[in-house]
Parts: structure tokens; sequence; C-alpha cells
């Protein structure tokens, strides 16, 4: 079985404790935006609003699985399990990197 190697946000972004937004957000542009369960959010204070109600509700791993490039984006594909709705569930996160930080971020099944 070989292991997946991704860009360093990105890495650092599914390694990143996740009751910690402070060290999530570190990986983000000051600009970045975040799409992810139909609302948008724009900025670190927003990113790590989202993320810090994300693991307030709910408790999940995610295990990266793939990694395929489109165009400008790197697209990662990872298995979510926890106590959410649907779980589990593979999701695609669609990010774009911009000077070694991650700029946008978009989350989908």
């Amino acid at each position: 079985m070989s292991t997946l190697i991704l860009p360093e946000p990105i890495a650092g972004y599914f390694t990143a404790d996740q009751k910690k937004p402070e060290a999530l957000a570190r990986c983000f542009t000051a600009q970045a935006v975040v799409k992810d369960e139909g609302h948008t959010h724009t900025g670190l204070d927003a990113i790590k609003a989202w993320k810090a109600a994300a693991t307030t509700k709910y408790t999940y791993t995610t295990v990266p699985f793939a990694l395929d490039r489109e165009e400008d984006f790197q697209v990662v594909r990872a298995h979510v399990a926890g106590n959410f709705p649907g779980s589990p569930v593979d999701l695609r996160y669609r990010f774009r990197l911009e000077r070694g930080l991650i700029a946008s971020l978009e989350i989908t099944v």
C-alpha cells in the first residue's frame, strides 16, 4: 500500500488538531474562503469559527485516500466517519493554493 503524499499546506490541514482552530487557520491565507454545507466562510476569523463549530457539534476522523489535479486545484478525496448524519461518507476537498497556503477550499460529497 502506497502512502499518499499531499502538498504541505493540505497535509497541515488534515493533520491539524481539530480541537484547535488556531492551528488549522495557519494553513490558510488571510483572505481564504471555505465553502462547506452550503455556507461560505471568508477570512481567518470566519474559518476558525467554522471549524470550532464543527468540532463542537461532531466528533469525526478524516482519512485522505486520493489526490487529483483539476486545473489550478488540488482535489483530495477522504473518508470521513463520526457521529454526524450520513456517516461514514467520502468527501471531496477542492483546494486552491497560493504562496504556500490554502487560498480556497470547497468541501462536497
